[in-house]
């Protein structure tokens, strides 16, 4: 079983973000993942990348399930107003 903070470490090591939450209950996950590197990508691009950063423990069961919000600086600040 992961917790929260395993999971921002391990996305915050493979993808610099401005904004990086991940909130759950130890085995549903949801992060808000705000990067740069997401500009010009896809959003199905975009959770690709996070899903290669943490497949090893999606593929061993460590992992169950995360959904995600990945947002362009540019789109996050529209959000927020």
């Amino acid at each position: 079983m992961m917790h929260s903070e395993q999971i921002k470490k391990i996305i915050a090591a493979g993808l610099p973000c401005e904004v990086l939450t991940v909130e759950g209950d130890g085995e549903h996950f949801e992060a808000v993942i705000v990067s740069a590197e997401f500009a010009g990508k896809s959003r199905v691009q975009r959770q690709q990348a996070i899903n290669a950063l943490l497949r090893s423990y999606f593929d061993s069961g460590t992992l169950h399930a995360l959904s995600m919000k990945t947002i362009t600086p540019e789109e996050w600040s529209a959000l927020r107003g």
